[in-house]
């Protein structure tokens, strides 16, 4: 769109919202404001204003105010530019390719809305707000309160639910702007409005323009950042890589960051310390060092190497996800979150680790250590456990997260949450970098952060574990394939804490000559859901057969003590008793 006749002037002040004193070639002159709203940061005293002459002789102002001169920005400020460049810019089919027809102010019930537009096969409204409220590159809507733009809201979300395509655009008067997101501190009503409108289906648009004094036009597409606490996130990036870049501690996947050493070591992270994963990682590097190998394993190596971290289903996932490499992807892991995503046992989390550490990828990875960092620095009373917050986290982090550093971003992110933003126990807030804009130290309520909905009580089980021995060799058993443990390797058991005699008659019922026995200590193992209570015997019998006489003996393996060390898995439930199996330990 353009404008004719336009001439410089220097803004004096505005008396009213309709018009403005303007000095034009040394007189002063009162001239119209084609632009309602408050305007105060635009029309500062000296700024350099463009006006547009009148070709009305009969009105009382002879010039229009269209733009202003703002530091080095132009601004236009005539709230009439954005509908027309919009319309001329639609008719261009810049927005729908297939249009068909463009009607300007069109009643819908009891609404009236800036466009309807229809395509090949859609009907649009589309409602056009033009912005002029700039600072630091961000820009908001409204700079005033507008009690007509919620009422538009509502009435879009009513079209979309009438089959409607429903959008709000949002006309950025200038150009070269970073974000658009609206104003929760002029009218949070609004900004509420939108964000209800967004998650009701309201397609949320903004587009720069490029501003001359004589014309605007409908330039590019701007980032619209809805939520409140976007500028307090967008803090959160300097301060924590600069910290992290002192502070980062030496890991042996952080230094040789190889898609393979990222996945394997964030699948051995999840659920478990990273002191306690620096051995096991190493050793599984020696054994498997690539996803050929790790493809090729058979199940009780993987399990071994396995034994102790836990969550077997974990590794098991491991060979599954890279038997998927290398059928579907030649043997080389694919870069992409979304192909990453594809692989058995890869979630959101462990998608974006390997994509941005190890592709540089600028996709977030939320874990509990982030989910807690955030919640923290908003003070989100939302509760952490619910799968849509921690989406709606990863959503906004996508928005900051650095392009030239996103690996770094989010192991900076982990490692402050597991160093010094701590789950259990005070953080240690003096050290911490996002001091200053943690909204809950401010209020000093971090240990009130993050919300957790309560714990169910875990189940408990009472069990008599029993270390079988004969002069050479023990008695385990393999567990079935499905379930707690799944083929895993244990030591026999009973359900219930039972007496000496109650063993005793359990292995006269199963074939086996009893010698020698003696309690143990007593041990407690606990999982996610439920708790083994554990008591023991150590148990020495005249020889075990080869097959055992009775119905819970028929599956016992015998095998020398040794042999657990590097052959059978045996998870860590049972580790109170292993050394009571070893040979150095058979005497009673």
């Amino acid at each position: 769109m353009r404008y004719n006749h336009i001439i410089q002037g220097r803004f004096i002040e505005r008396p009213n919202r309709f018009i403005a004193q303007v000095e034009i070639d040394g007189r002063v002159e009162t001239v119209h404001v084609k632009n309602t709203g408050r305007c105060k940061e635009l029309l500062t005293k000296g700024a350099r204003v463009y006006l547009e002459k009148s070709d009305k002789e009969e009105r009382s102002t002879a010039y229009d105010l269209v733009a202003v001169e703002k530091g080095e920005r132009l601004i236009n400020m005539d709230s009439q530019a954005p509908n027309r460049a919009v319309g001329e810019w639609l008719l261009e089919k810049q927005l729908f390719h297939d249009l068909v027809l463009v009607r300007p102010e069109t009643t819908y019930g009891s609404s009236r809305f800036d466009f309807y537009v229809e395509t090949g096969s859609e009907r649009i409204f589309l409602e056009v707000k033009g912005v002029t409220l700039e600072e630091d590159g961000v820009v908001r809507f409204p700079d005033a309160p507008s009690d007509r733009a919620v009422k538009h809201m509502e009435e879009l979300v009513q079209a979309g639910k009438d089959g409607y395509r429903v959008f709000v655009l949002f006309v950025i008067q200038m150009e070269g702007v970073r974000y658009f997101t609206p104003n929760y501190d002029t009218h949070r009503e609004f900004a509420e409005a939108l964000c209800k409108a967004a998650e009701a289906g309201v397609e949320i648009l903004a587009f720069d323009c490029l501003v001359a004094p004589d014309s605007m036009r409908i330039n590019r597409p701007v980032p619209v950042r809805l939520t409140e606490d976007y500028g307090l996130l967008s803090r959160i990036p300097k301060p924590l890589l600069q910290w992290y870049d002192k502070n980062r501690r030496i890991l042996p996947w952080r230094e040789e960051p190889s898609p393979y050493w990222v996945w394997v070591s964030e699948i051995m992270l999840q659920q478990t310390r990273v002191e306690a994963v620096k051995p096991y990682f190493e050793r599984f590097m020696r054994e498997l060092p690539d996803i050929g190998s790790l493809a090729g394993a058979e199940e009780e190596t993987l399990l071994k190497l396995w034994e102790g971290l836990g969550y077997y289903n974990r590794v098991r996932n491991l060979q599954k996800a890279a038997l998927q490499i290398q059928e579907d992807y030649g043997g080389e892991m694919p870069s992409e979150y979304g192909e990453l995503l594809k692989l058995k046992g890869i979630g959101s989390y462990t998608a974006g680790a390997v994509a941005s550490i190890a592709y540089g990828k600028a996709v977030p990875a939320v874990d509990g250590n982030v989910l807690r960092v955030i919640s923290r620095v908003r003070r989100d009373p939302r509760l952490i456990s619910d799968a849509k917050v921690k989406t709606a986290v990863e959503r906004d982090l996508q928005e900051i997260i650095p392009v030239d550093r996103p690996g770094d971003f989010n192991q900076a992110m982990m490692e402050i949450g597991a160093c010094v933003c701590i789950p259990n126990g005070a953080p240690l807030c003096e050290s911490c970098p996002l001091q200053e804009i943690c909204m809950a130290h401010q209020a000093g309520e971090e240990q009130g952060y993050p919300r957790k909905a309560a714990k169910k009580p875990r189940s408990i089980e009472e069990k008599t574990i029993l270390v079988i021995r004969d002069e050479n060799r023990a008695a385990i058993r393999k567990r079935t394939e499905r379930g707690l443990l799944a083929g895993m390797y244990e030591l026999p058991s009973m359900d219930g804490f039972r007496t000496a005699e109650e063993v005793a008659a359990f292995l006269a019922e199963n074939g086996l000559k009893l010698l020698h026995i003696r309690p143990l200590r007593e041990a407690r193992h606990i999982f996610t859901h439920r708790e083994w209570h554990m008591k023991g015997y150590m148990v020495r019998v005249d020889e075990l057969e080869p097959k055992g006489a009775g119905e819970q003996s028929a599956d016992w393996i015998y095998i020398e003590p040794e042999e657990t060390e590097n052959k059978y898995p045996i998870p860590s439930a049972f580790g109170a008793y292993m050394n009571y199996l070893r040979r150095k330990e058979q005497q009673i």
